[in-house]
């Protein structure tokens, strides 16, 4: 065995391989004076009798709250420039549309993203990548989106590939080249729309780019019609489908998301009520958030509802540079407690397993089980309660990747 975790005071962790939902949601298993045996990056044993087991090396929880570690399910980690030029435009209440039509928001990224170098991206994402993994982010999504051409988009895939393997935070990998209409085409969408469906997403899935493919349904950026052929064209070559939905209006792309096979729908402010009912039917991951609805001063989705109606949900952060410059996932699951009002076991699965499943990841990720791959977090906390109790204090201590430590704060 390389590594034993003894004198754990209080091990918090949902189980299973699939989503939680429901009831089943705030089902987590509590362990008192626990250990967790780890061998060659996966668990080996969980149970409270083998805290004097021998290992190669040891590590002494002194009595601390160990989790799984964090899956933010949700980012756009890669980008040039920031936007924080923006910020009086939104204090004065121009509406996010208005903006994007002057040539802000999200044009504003992809001019800074095509003009900047693989390198430099490259660079920026890491720094960020280990601020995150400060937090306790041990595995996460990562969008492109900021290039809607052709080789922009590519560049970005390419950053989240070479991300990947450089480590140690781990990367899912989505194409959202239908994130909005570039400049270039403000007045011929079908063909940006053919863009995407027949060059860009076909590159992307021959050179093993993405894993996911997204697409942001909603009023101003694409129609529910325009949305399902995109994912229906990302479908065809191999890959996950997901849907920005409902964020901004009731536009029907919770039920297009759900109409697809969508493994997730996000953002889901305006969500309709029929839409989380085909939701809950064909089992699509909310990935709800709450700190893009802190930031932008908008409602926030109706998660205890979803919950309630078996929708399985997921917390992620939205990292972008315009609507959530916050890769915090901590305070992001304070938020799900304190405007969701979540209880801290719901929002513990919502960040773990249900995150992990939203990116496929739930059979190996998302909890502490035997057989499953070593990633956790020592928390300088109590017991559960305290971590969400904390809000805006760093109580993530120290951080296990596949067995290493990787970070003590």
């Amino acid at each position: 065995m390389d590594l034993l975790l003894k004198n754990i005071g209080l091990l918090a962790t949902p189980t299973g391989i699939d989503a939680r939902r429901g009831k089943a949601q705030g089902e987590i298993t509590l362990r008192s004076h626990a250990a967790v045996g780890i061998h060659k990056g996966r668990i080996v044993f969980v149970d409270h009798t083998n805290n004097s087991a021998v290992a190669e090396h040891t590590l002494d929880c002194a009595g601390k709250l160990v989790t799984p570690g964090l899956v933010d399910c949700h980012t756009h980690l890669v980008f040039g420039g920031w936007r924080q030029h923006e910020m009086k435009q939104k204090f004065a209440g121009v509406p996010y549309l208005e903006i994007l039509k002057a040539g802000g928001g999200i044009l504003n990224t992809v001019k800074a993203t095509r003009s900047a170098s693989e390198e430099d991206l490259f660079q920026k994402a890491q720094t960020l990548l280990r601020e995150m993994l400060y937090y306790g982010t041990t595995t996460c999504e990562a969008k492109s989106g900021y290039g809607l051409e052709l080789e922009t988009e590519l560049k970005q895939l390419r950053v989240i590939r070479r991300l990947n393997k450089a480590g140690p935070v781990e990367l899912a990998a989505t194409f959202m080249g239908a994130h909005a209409i570039p400049e270039e085409y403000a007045s011929d969408r079908e063909g940006y729309i053919n863009l995407v469906c027949e060059e860009i997403l076909p590159r992307a899935a021959r050179e093993n780019l993405a894993e996911f493919c997204d697409v942001f349904c909603d009023e101003g950026v694409f129609t529910p019609e325009e949305s399902a052929r995109v994912l229906k064209r990302a479908s065809d070559l191999g890959l996950g489908l997901k849907a920005h939905a409902d964020e901004i209006s009731p536009v029907e792309g919770a039920e297009m998301a759900a109409e697809c096979g969508c493994i997730s729908a996000e953002h889901l402010i305006a969500a309709s009520d029929a839409g989380i009912m085909a939701m809950a039917e064909k089992n699509v991951i909310a990935a709800l958030l709450p700190a893009t609805s802190f930031w932008l001063g908008k409602p926030y989705a109706r998660a205890c509802e979803m919950i309630r109606k078996n929708v399985p949900v997921a917390v992620a952060t939205d990292f972008n540079p315009g609507s959530c410059p916050c890769l915090n996932l901590q305070f992001a699951m304070s938020l799900a407690c304190l405007k969701y009002r979540l209880t801290p076991a719901e929002a513990l699965t919502s960040v773990t397993l249900n995150g992990a499943a939203a990116i496929r990841r739930a059979e190996s990720l998302g909890s502490v089980e035997p057989g499953k791959q070593a990633d956790l977090i020592i928390w300088d906390a109590p017991d559960l309660d305290y971590i969400f109790y904390r809000c805006g204090s760093n109580l993530a201590q120290t951080i296990i990747k596949k067995g290493d430590i990787i970070c003590r704060n």
